[in-house]
């Protein structure tokens, strides 16, 4: 999962080398932290959050199979 968050947040920046994805678990659901640099934020956030609810669906729709629950958080 944090592969493919990484591959699709670098894809979105301008700069790649600042993204970073950490992992915190929890019982029955896992956030992922998202830290990109201060710059991008706008882009991987998009207009009204459109980008980020789109990343959150495709990480939702890939976890489907795992009984917890998936967050994304995004940090500049």
């Amino acid at each position: 999962m944090e592969a493919l968050i990484l591959v699709l947040a670098k894809a979105l920046v301008d700069h790649p080398d600042d993204v970073r994805v950490e992992v915190v678990e929890y019982e029955n659901e896992t956030t992922y932290e998202l830290f990109v640099h201060s710059d991008d934020v706008g882009k991987v956030i998009g207009k009204h959050g459109k980008i980020a609810k789109a990343l959150r669906t495709v990480i939702t729709s890939a976890s489907a199979k795992h009984s917890k629950r998936v967050n994304l958080d995004i940090i500049a």
